[in-house]
């Protein structure tokens, strides 16, 4: 199990130090801003929805390991995919994160079971589902989210 562990870390290390889609969208028709004053994570999030689907992604912003992690995950897990999809994703990531033990859904998961530990650790959640609250108030018209 120690070897899983370390994988799980380095998976989380890696997309921490290279984030992907970590850039401005300049032609996204959506975009929201996401603070968590816990920890000091700051994200902006860029959509780009063409008819229904993520056609492109990007974020920018500072925060920890876990929130960068998450919103590098996220991005990759969202780009083109139909918005109902995307809302699926979500969902089964909230869930992933907020119901420890409860049964996750690799199908519809896929990478983003790597971050399934931080249940354990009830002060980092926040951090992991920042990207996420973001992307949804961007996809309903919001521009902020605060993960107070």
């Amino acid at each position: 199990m120690a070897g899983l562990s370390d994988l799980y870390q380095e998976i989380l290390l890696e997309h921490n130090s290279k984030p992907r889609n970590f850039k401005k969208v300049d032609d996204a028709s959506q975009t929201a801003d996401g603070y968590n004053p816990l920890c000091g994570d700051q994200i902006t999030l860029y959509l780009k929805v063409v008819d229904g689907v993520i056609d492109d992604v990007g974020f920018q912003g500072s925060g920890c390991a876990i929130s960068r992690a998450s919103a590098s995950m996220m991005t990759q897990s969202i780009k083109g995919q139909s918005l109902e999809k995307v809302q699926e994703i979500f969902e089964a990531f909230h869930y992933m994160i907020t119901e420890p033990g409860g049964e996750i859904d690799l199908d519809t998961l896929g990478d983003l079971e790597t971050l399934s530990g931080i249940n354990e650790f009830p002060t980092r959640i926040k951090c992991a589902v920042l990207a996420w609250h973001t992307m949804n108030a961007a996809l309903s018209g919001e521009s902020e989210v605060t993960t107070e």
